[in-house]
This record gives structure tokens, sequence and C-alpha cells, in this order.
């Protein structure tokens, strides 16, 4: 108990879900002291995604250097920290259980309370660190690589599912789609600068929005996908070839309008006092416009907040601001704790129940 009390509250957050291995310092939940990230990007490009041996392989091989470096930017010792917080899902299993094995480790060695963080709802909390005037309830958008989802929070540690989604996430589709254009990885920046030379109207592809009662802030991008895939091949086998910069621009906007029009619709039903973008596809430019431009017209007066790009992406100092309101609670986890490759993003209230 003593320990809660302890002002500062300082927490080592720990991330390792995907291809970034991550450690960072967070005080209070709002501070940044450091944030360490050691990216797999360029590793990973010759295969035109993530190997999941290779990422896992390359976090037994960073983590420790990137805690030691963590701290060190932090001025900090292991003994003034007051938790050790670790993502153990959603995510690449076996990367997973790297971080979670570590975070383990240092907890018992210290002495120290262990906190299990929720990937997708770590992306919510970047928010937190930027000075946000954030207010509830709130809607938040995190859409990313493996997630694209929409979450009610009603307080701090108060989050709940509104919908998910069903296939390729947003960022997989951009990917996907990158990858048959021949444009390398990742694809979502590629996409983004070249859709900004091109015609969003150039092509009318599908756009999913399951307008079913059940499910209605679920999304669906394999279809889309397949559909830009699909003529591509049908234009190859004909000799011709599209002006890539019209193909990236209408299928980023088929994307982007699904996202938003959920987004200010679940808003709106919710009453929310503001709206937050998160996760890597965040940091898309069209996105930002646009559900920034639809929200004013939509629901003047709610406010849109988002990350800077560096906490758009998966880091560390997310997973120790998700932490700090567990920290408060006194939710801590086991020893025994393990990683969960389809751990559900708020699946219960964070309130200690279950």
């Amino acid at each position: 108990m003593s320990r809660l009390l302890k002002t500062p509250v300082y927490i080592l957050g720990i991330e390792s879900s995907c291809d970034e291995t991550a450690a960072a310092v967070v005080e209070d939940g709002r501070r940044i002291c450091s944030n360490v990230i050691s990216s797999q990007v360029k590793l990973h490009a010759a295969y035109g995604g993530v190997v999941p041996e290779i990422a896992s392989r390359r976090h037994l091989e960073q983590i420790n250097l990137i805690i030691e470096q963590a701290l060190a930017e932090a001025r900090l010792k292991l003994g003034d920290l007051s938790a050790v917080a670790v993502s153990n899902g959603p995510g690449l299993v076996g990367a997973l259980l790297v971080g979670v094995s570590t975070a383990k480790a240092l907890a018992y060695a210290a002495r120290l309370p262990l906190i299990a963080v929720n990937h997708v709802e770590a992306h919510l909390y970047a928010n937190f660190l930027t000075g946000a005037g954030i207010r509830y309830p709130l809607v938040a958008l995190i859409a990313s690589g493996g997630h694209t989802n929409l979450l009610l929070m009603t307080g701090p540690d108060e989050i709940l599912s509104l919908g998910q989604t069903r296939d390729d996430a947003a960022g997989e589709a951009f990917d996907k789609v990158a990858r048959a254009m021949g444009l390398g990885y990742p694809g979502g920046p590629i996409i983004d600068r070249m859709a900004a030379q091109g015609n969003p109207a150039a092509f009318d592809f599908p756009r999913a929005y399951l307008d079913e009662e059940e499910g209605r802030f679920d999304f669906s991008f394999s279809g889309l996908k397949s559909a830009v895939i699909n003529h591509l091949h049908h234009l190859r086998q004909k000799g011709e070839a599209p002006k890539p910069a019209d193909l990236a621009a209408s299928f980023q906007e088929a994307v982007v309008r699904v996202l938003v029009d959920k987004t200010i619709n679940a808003a709106r039903e919710h009453n929310a006092a503001c709206v937050l973008l998160a996760g890597g596809v965040a940091a898309n430019s069209r996105l930002r416009f646009l559900m920034r431009e639809e929200l004013m017209r939509a629901l003047p007066g709610v406010p849109l907040y988002f990350p800077p790009p560096e906490l758009c992406t998966d880091n560390a100092a997310m997973v120790a601001a998700a932490a700090y309101p567990l920290y408060r609670r006194g939710i801590f986890a086991p020893l025994n704790l393990n990683a969960h490759a389809g751990l559900p993003a708020a699946h219960r209230l964070l309130n200690g129940q279950g």
C-alpha cells in the first residue's frame, strides 16, 4: 500500500507485440521520461511484411538493451520505479512472450507490481501523453496494421467496445494493396504520400458499411482490398495500367470514408465530448483532415485529438500510460501472466471485476 501512495508514479512500459522492441518510463501516466523504440521495418521489408520468427528473435536480442537505455534516459534505476507494465496481447504470440517474460522477471527481481496492458487499449492512451484536454464520454478510433476498433471511454479506466474489424484491418489493407501495386512495405505511408497527387474519385471502389443493427460499428476491408487487387489484375491482363496516384487515392478514400462515417455516427449516438484517433493509421493525413472536417460539420464544438506520428505507431510510452489508472486502482497481474495473440479490446470495464 505504501508503494501505491508513493508520488510521483514512475511506470516502466514494455512493448513487443509485433516488430517494434520498445521500453519507456512515464511519470503519473502523462509525462514521458523516456521512450526508446527499436524498429524492425528494414529487417522485414524484404519479405513484404512481418515474419513472426524473425521478429521474436530480434526482440530477444534487443529488449534488455532497450530497457537499460530507457532507464538511463529517464535517469532512474529499477528501485525508483513504481511498477512494470507490459502489453500481453493481442499480437504475435512469440513476440509478446519476449516482452511478457522480461517484464515478469523484472517485476519479480525488483519486487514491483506487474501490470498487464491490452495493446489495442494502450494506443488510445497515447493521446493522454500530448496534453490534450480530454473529456468524457469519448469515442476513440484505433486503426493499425492488425486492428481496427471503435471504443467508448466513459472514465479514466472505463472502456467499452463498440465495434471491431471482422477481417482485414485498415492498416493491413493498406499494406496488401501497396504490395499488389509493387510499392513496398510498410504500405500505409507510401500510399498516403502517393494519394496526395491523385484523384480520389478516379475509381469507384466498394465501401462496406455493415448497416445491420448488430455490428453496425464493425469494419470490413477484405472486400475492398480484393476489389482493388482484382482491378489491378484485370488491367494487367489487358496490358493496361492505371495511374498509380489515382488508384492509391481512390483506395485510400474508400477506407477513410468508412472510418470517418462510423466514428462520427458513434460519437453522435453516445454524445461524445471529444473524439480520439490512435494507432498507425491515425498518422494518415487524409484521415486526420477528413475526420476534422466532417466532425466540425456534424458535431460542432466536439474536438478531435490525435497523437504525433511517433506515438501513433507501436511504442512503450502508451503502455505505461495505459497502466497508470490500473496502478491507481491496484489492478495487478500475477507472475504467471501469459501472452494472448487474440486478446479482445475492452472486453470488460477496467474496474477489477473479472
